[in-house]
């Protein structure tokens, strides 16, 4: 099965391809032909995965142009962690198409939409099978553009709009960080290969000081791809494009490839503990400060983004605390969690017909099966024992604490704490205290199914990496081809901490919101903490006025300089030469008198200049 595995990526390109030059004629089989160029991927990914956990290994690469002495190549490459990434990205892709099927039916783009979805897909998949950097770095953009299409889908929207174009700008900061690492290490190794890579770094051939630089430099670009502070800003305002959307980006896609980035370029981080303490602080503290605008966001979209964001912090800090196996297996469950949350939403938000939890209750009796979907997820995204997110959560934990970094270890602590608060907020506030009064049917089956499917993996999923039954993937990524770190373990105690402090969080939720019948109604507290958290700590104001208006100030100078000084001196330039031109046709009026004057004149000066020249003499 491995040597159809270059296939994977190319169904989705077709579908893209078939889509945009066809929108019109099979926008009827759209969501058909979509879900058939992601279905034949993912059985095509299940056998690779099979075929790689039996041992086959496969490498198929082919030269795509030279530079200089080196040749760079594209192809196809089979790890223990693309193996593993294929079967995710395909799974939600395809659950994400089947479930728009129903939810796009209306819109009168459903071809554009479904190519959009379908270059999305090639792009992730392509990234995750780059046999190099330089073949990672075009897919990486490729995933940016796509992203871009689809959170503007909406075109009509200036929100839509907006927000596309400031995912667009806030990546590619990240993207130029990473371009200049990849530069570097082309300049220091001579290879773009990722073996090569790490065997300079494992063998000396590239300086600390280097390593260190073009690590954090390739850090950059996973910080703006999946969210991370400083370079959040774009990721919950990404809540612009269809719900069908935020699934895949926010589960499989793009937001994963910056988790993906530092894993695969693990060997190249652990040999800088610079770079390592960067990831696991960046992690940290973007995992606390997204959890803590959560708790005040009214949107129910708008509180999984910042879910979203808060988990990716949680799995760069279990990656820069050397817990290699916690921060991928994290990356596994929260795919399927936030997967079956995002669409869960999109079931409400379908039904009810508005984002904000405010105006919504009761639903538990109306929706018995999203209800349900969604709780599941909720507990599996707060760590409940039993559910995937509890075993990836433990494993994370231990990590950062075998690790040392107890500042870091108490964040996490306090983030599964805020993560169970604010998840289960959203619970009280949507399904359960009073009931609106209009009826509200629950969806059909289509928009269902896929719901379901996660949401059994959103429990089974944890019992693949879970240390209860032999943690089969962390065999799995230890295969006898990696040298990476061991997982990590910590104290007996840890579990049943993180069990405490997910049933704390539930508890205060429950008291503050599951047992007030008149919170939907209640006016929200203006004090400076919440109106802080609620303004989501003035980033995006700050930004404005540094950049925006900085930007605006600098283009004042310029405008001022363009104007007034070299407009100004051009304008001098040509009023002079107007003023010598007017002299000078004061001469030429036709008397011949001044004409000989001017003649004397010019040959009485050319004496004058000669004599001057020759010092006064003639020899």
């Amino acid at each position: 099965m491995v040597h159809y595995a270059f296939m994977i990526p190319l169904f989705p390109l077709l579908s893209f391809l078939l889509h945009l030059l066809f929108r019109k004629r099979v926008r009827s089989i759209a969501p058909i032909l979509g879900c058939i160029c992601t279905l034949v991927p993912l059985v095509l990914s299940v056998g690779v995965l099979i075929a790689r956990f039996q041992g086959t290994t496969y490498t198929k690469e082919i030269e795509w142009l030279s530079l200089g002495k080196t040749a760079i190549t594209m192809g196809v490459v089979i790890t223990p962690l693309n193996a593993m990434m294929l079967v995710i990205v395909s799974l939600v892709s395809f659950l994400v198409h089947v479930y728009s099927k129903e939810y796009m039916k209306d819109s009168e783009r459903l071809g554009t939409y479904y190519s959009y979805l379908g270059l999305f897909t090639f792009a992730m998949l392509g990234l995750v099978m780059s046999v190099n950097v330089v073949q990672l770095y075009i897919f990486w953009e490729l995933v940016g553009v796509g992203s871009f299409l689809l959170i503007g889908f909406h075109y009509t929207s200036l929100a839509a709009r907006a927000a596309a174009k400031k995912a667009f700008i806030m990546t590619r900061i990240g993207d130029v960080g990473l371009l200049i690492g990849i530069i570097l290490l082309y300049w220091k190794t001579g290879s773009f290969s990722f073996a090569a890579i790490f065997q300079s770094v494992a063998s000396g051939g590239i300086s600390q000081e280097m390593i260190t630089v073009t690590a954090l430099l390739i850090f950059v670009g996973a910080i703006g791809k999946s969210g991370q502070l400083p370079l959040h800003t774009w990721l919950p305002d990404a809540m612009e494009g269809p719900t069908p959307v935020s699934a895949l980006i926010h589960a499989a896609t793009m937001v994963a490839a910056g988790v993906y980035l530092v894993a695969i370029m693990y060997p190249l981080f652990l040999a800088s503990s610079v770079a390592m303490t960067t990831v696991a602080v960046i992690g940290g503290i973007t995992a606390i400060f997204a959890a803590s605008i959560g708790l005040v966001q009214d949107d129910l979209k708008r509180v999984l983004a910042y879910s979203t964001v808060s988990q990716l912090g949680y799995m760069m800090l279990a990656l820069g605390s050397g817990g290699y196996d916690a921060g991928v297996f994290h990356l596994m469950t929260h795919a399927f969690f936030k997967a079956l949350l995002f669409l869960a939403a999109g079931s409400v938000i379908h039904a009810v017909h508005t984002q904000n939890i405010r105006e919504m209750g009761g639903l538990w009796n109306k929706l018995k099966f999203t209800g349900p979907l969604f709780v599941v997820g909720a507990l599996s995204l707060s760590g409940f024992p039993l559910f995937a997110g509890f075993f990836s959560k433990d494993a994370i934990f231990a990590a950062v604490y075998h690790d040392g970094r107890y500042v870091l270890f108490f964040i996490a602590l306090l983030t599964a704490f805020l993560t169970s608060l604010y998840m289960f907020r959203l619970v009280f506030l949507v399904f359960f205290g009073p009931a609106a009064e209009k009826i509200y049917r629950e969806n059909s089956i289509i928009l269902l199914a896929p719901m379901v499917v996660l949401g059994i993996l959103a429990v089974v999923a944890g019992y693949i990496g879970s240390s209860w039954f032999g943690a089969p993937l962390q065999r799995f990524l230890h295969d006898g081809t990696t040298s990476l770190p061991l997982e990590a373990h910590g104290p007996v105690w840890l579990p049943y901490v993180a069990i405490l402090i997910s049933l704390a969080g539930i508890g205060v939720a429950y008291v503050r919101y599951g047992r007030r019948k008149d919170f939907h109604h209640e006016n929200t507290s203006s004090s400076p903490v919440t109106m802080l958290l609620k303004n989501k700590y003035y980033v995006d104001e700050v930004y404005g006025v540094i950049f925006v208006k900085g930007a605006a100030f600098i283009g004042t100078i310029f405008v001022f300089v363009e104007r007034y000084i070299i407009e100004g001196m051009v304008g001098t330039l040509a009023s002079t030469v107007q003023w010598l031109a007017k002299c000078g046709s004061a001469f030429q009026n036709g008397q011949v008198q001044r004409y000989g004057a001017v003649a004397i004149t010019g040959l009485a000066l050319m004496l004058l200049l000669f004599i001057v020249l020759t010092g006064g003499y003639l020899q």
